[in-house]
């Protein structure tokens, strides 16, 4: 059995009446849990598949998609875990990639069927929810083998667990292998220095088909802690009540996350009180970010981190009593992983001097499915990953990050990270989310532009915003186009789609 469903196992056996999931009205203690994964555990060896077998999952965060997860594991299933958003054209080439032997989906999700009708080799379907499911597929409810103890399935912590795709259509899909030794070195470290107990919960909003929604259940069902599922942040003010109503301890996002709360809710409203921590990855906070959320909630310790889906989640994470000290910092290395920042030779970086980031620790995945080619070339002999993230190392080892490499701006002779100037424009009242991309320009090669969402009733002026950069930014790193917008497109996971930013129309600064 996998570690985290031994976890599971053991919670079950030691606080059977201790509650793990709530989904509305829908709660489960771990008792109940650990009974649901063992059934569906069962149902799969009932319905023929075996260790190493494929079963992607193309489900919402809900009850369902936990049981599914850890009910794979305990049959020695591997989980490949698609986000339930895309479409078909995502949805088929990935479930050919994996050649998934199972699809678990909602009823009703058209692009899901079509996708699973376009593969050669028709796999085992499972429907949740709706009405009965058409033959062949299997209803959630009329799974076989209730009531059967799961047989059990040795695990060895060096085999696959997941796969989790991070492209889509474009160019060959691209799965990162995490082993079992992967997802429980990746725990066991953010369990450390957050310091969770059983009597944490949290509300989740984080998709659990991507690293970071993973590591939050992950990490709190490994601590026997309770996790309140809310579906999204479209209605943010349902979220804070969550929060408020079900006296959350913790609470995980992205900076368009605590941007949208901060914005669109009147977080002194609400009793927070019991709220003692919260963590912040997936994209560069912006310092002027970080205060505004310590000031609307002061009794909560801010945790900013630093990861990647090949790093399993977690790389870097900065104690919450450096913030003011180290800002704009993503941290020091998590235990058990090491860091580096190398020159374009691959030589070790002097301290203060940009590179590109590695890693190396038990987190790094075992690279990606079915290409060998792509892997070694991000994964080098000795076992160090190239992130493809740019930054540099201070004297204590405090890693600071100045963007991707692809993300890089090359105007004229320069060479120009966007985080450098959102930072500065989120310092700016009224600005509540900043982007920066470079647009094509026959002269320098690039010019720079920033998408602007302001908040409700900012002062919109061009000439403040220009006479703010100008102020902090050397000449060539002020935006020659900056472009109102109602919000910045984003990935599931909450991370800004720069691409789209590049092609849309531009407003002149004059």
């Amino acid at each position: 059995m996998s570690w985290l469903a031994e976890r599971l196992a053991r919670h079950a056996r030691e606080q059977p009446s201790r509650p793990a999931l709530v989904a509305g009205e829908h709660r489960l203690d771990y008792a109940s849990l650990d009974r649901e994964v063992d059934a569906f555990a069962s149902a799969l060896v009932a319905l023929g598949v075996v260790a190493g077998d494929r079963v992607a999952l193309i489900l919402p965060n809900s009850i369902e998609a936990v049981i599914a997860t850890y009910g794979s594991w305990r049959a020695g299933a591997v989980v490949v875990p698609l986000n339930a958003q895309a479409k078909a054209r995502d949805f088929t080439p990935w479930l050919q990639h994996a050649g998934a032997r199972m699809v678990v989906y909602e009823a009703g999700h058209r692009d899901a069927m079509i996708a699973v009708d376009a593969l050669a080799a028709r796999p085992l379907v499972v429907v949740t929810g709706g009405a009965a499911a058409d033959p062949p597929a299997v209803h959630w409810d009329d799974l076989p083998g209730r009531g059967v103890p799961a047989s059990s399935v040795t695990v060895e912590p060096g085999s696959l667990a997941t796969i989790v795709y991070t492209s889509g259509t474009t160019g060959q899909p691209k799965g990162v292998m995490l082993s079992h030794a992967n997802l429980a070195a990746n725990v066991q470290s953010i369990l450390a220095y957050l310091d969770l107990g059983n009597e944490d919960s949290t509300v989740t909003i984080l998709p659990f088909y991507y690293s970071y929604g993973a590591s939050v259940l992950h990490t709190h069902l490994a601590a026997g802690a309770r996790l309140v599922i809310e579906a999204n942040l479209v209605f943010p003010q349902l979220v804070v009540e969550a929060m408020a109503r079900e006296r959350i301890t913790g609470f995980s996002g992205v900076p368009s996350t605590f941007a949208l709360l901060l914005n669109r809710v009147r977080l002194g409203e609400h009793d927070l009180s019991s709220l003692r921590y919260l963590t912040q990855a997936g994209g560069a906070l912006a310092p002027a970010l970080a205060v505004r959320l310590r000031e609307a909630m002061p009794q909560a310790r801010l945790f900013v981190m630093y990861g990647q889906t090949e790093a399993t989640a977690r790389l870097a994470w900065l104690p919450p009593e450096r913030l003011a000290d180290k800002a704009g910092a993503v941290g020091v290395a998590i235990p058990g992983v090491e860091l580096e920042v190398r020159d374009e030779h691959g030589a070790k970086a002097p301290l203060h001097v940009v590179g590109e980031v590695h890693a190396r620790g038990a987190n790094i995945m075992l690279g990606y499915w079915q290409d060998a080619a792509t892997t070694s070339g991000v994964i080098g002999a000795d076992g160090w990953l190239r992130t493809g993230d740019m930054g540099h190392l201070d004297d204590e080892g405090y890693l600071f990050l100045a963007g991707r490499r692809s993300d890089m701006i090359k105007t004229g002779a320069h060479r120009v990270h966007p985080n450098d100037i959102e930072e500065v424009l989120a310092e700016l009242d009224g600005i509540a989310e900043v982007a920066v991309v470079g647009v094509d320009d026959e002269v320098l090669g690039q010019v720079i532009k920033a998408v602007v969402v302001f908040a409700d009733g900012a002062d919109t002026s061009v000439d403040r915003i220009k006479a703010h950069c100008r102020e902090r930014l050397a000449t060539y790193k002020i935006p020659k186009f900056i472009e109102a917008a109602t919000e910045l497109p984003k990935t599931a996971s909450g991370k800004i789609r720069r691409s789209l930013l590049a092609g849309s129309e531009k407003g002149e600064v004059s």
